[in-house]
């Protein structure tokens, strides 16, 4: 089989649906695009002499574009089955370009996409397979008072959810309250998670982390920036409660190593989004596997179910709640419908994505 395109069509978005903001200092929802202009993103398509198309969705299209058109089209002719060639191509890309993290594994995803048609195998078969049936955490944003965390926290048990994780304000004390709060809401049984969205230094941490040991939280996850190695060493030494870190830290397999040799961290964040795509999350995974290690699966979406799916040492699929309504109609989702505190793992070949290419054709702000 040889790739014979490779091509980006550049759309026009929307804004998100249920807009959200994270703690204080951080980004919220959407791309950054004013609300008076509609987001760009990309449709990347990989053709096959053997008529088997992969495609993805991605942000930030004119970025896309652009990469596309001076680096993507230089892996035309090459044999989309040979993932891990394709993988280390990307990388050797990497090295002149410092892509942005997801744009690493947007070429893996489109060859697992043709990959798993090809073999008529849905995708976490074809990685192995462990579970097709993933329990689902709801994973907060960051509202604004501590009233609306109970009652959305309460409508997410409503919905079957047994496990959750914070994301809070940033200031200490108060997070500290809300962590305390989470557990009378949700009794001693639920499973409790806190991301500190790398927000404070060592000290700050620390005292943190001990707050939610007293809780009885399953795990911490980023209190600090990935830069600083030797706090995290520092950190996990000194708390009984797991440390779930390196979740944006670039270098896939070769930097998560570093972090395991150093004893930064407990439990290690894998993904298709900050790793090289699936195969970079799976390298990441195995690895953490080898050292007796959890690889928790960061985030949303098609690829990170199969993900889940298909390693043992995956706990989670993290389901983000936003608001009531969405909340309330996550068991009826189109795709990854969480039921009674579940997802199951599509059992069809490839990542589901599968464009009306014709429209697109006609409507595309542009074709590169």
């Amino acid at each position: 089989m040889k790739i014979t395109d490779i091509r980006a069509y550049i759309v026009e978005d929307d804004h998100p649906q249920y807009p959200f903001r994270w703690r204080t200092g951080l980004a919220g929802s959407g791309d950054g695009t004013p609300l008076d202009q509609r987001p760009k993103s990309a449709i990347l398509r990989m053709d096959t002499d053997e008529g088997i198309t992969g495609a993805i969705k991605i942000g930030d299209g004119e970025a896309i574009a652009s990469l596309t058109r001076r680096r993507l089209k230089s892996l035309i002719g090459e044999n989309p089955l040979m993932t891990e060639r394709l993988w280390t191509k990307i990388w050797e890309i990497d090295r002149i370009e410092e892509l942005h993290m997801r744009n690493l594994g947007l070429i893996d995803q489109l060859a697992w996409d043709i990959k798993a048609k090809k073999a008529g195998l849905p995708l976490y078969q074809l990685l192995g397979g462990n579970s097709n049936r993933i329990q689902a955490y709801a994973s907060t944003v960051t509202w604004d008072t501590m009233e609306e965390y109970e009652r959305y926290i309460k409508e997410c048990m409503d919905v079957g959810f047994t496990a959750f994780k914070l994301h809070a304000w940033g200031d200490a004390k108060e997070d500290a309250k809300l962590s305390h709060n989470l557990r009378k809401w949700t009794g001693d049984d639920a499973q409790l998670m806190f991301d500190g969205s790398a927000g404070w230094d060592f000290v700050t941490s620390l005292w943190f982390g001990r707050q939610l040991e007293d809780a009885g939280f399953l795990w911490y996850e980023e209190p600090m920036r990935e830069f600083d190695l030797r706090s995290y060493v520092k950190l996990t030494e000194q708390l009984e409660i797991p440390v779930l870190a390196a979740e944006t830290s670039d270098g896939c397999h070769w930097n998560a190593a570093t972090w395991i040799d150093m004893g930064a961290l407990d439990m290690m964040r894998t993904s298709s989004f900050y790793k090289g795509g699936i195969t970079g999350a799976m390298k990441v995974a195995h690895l953490a596997e080898s050292h007796g290690m959890r690889a928790q699966v960061h985030g949303m979406g098609v690829a990170n179910a199969h993900i889940c799916g298909a390693i043992p040492n995956n706990d989670f699929y993290e389901q983000l709640v936003m608001s009531s309504a969405q909340i309330q109609g996550l068991a009826t989702m189109a795709e990854l419908p969480v039921v009674d505190g579940f997802i199951t793992v599509p059992e069809t070949p490839g990542l589901g994505f599968e464009p009306d290419w014709n429209h697109l054709e006609r409507t595309a702000l542009a074709i590169v």
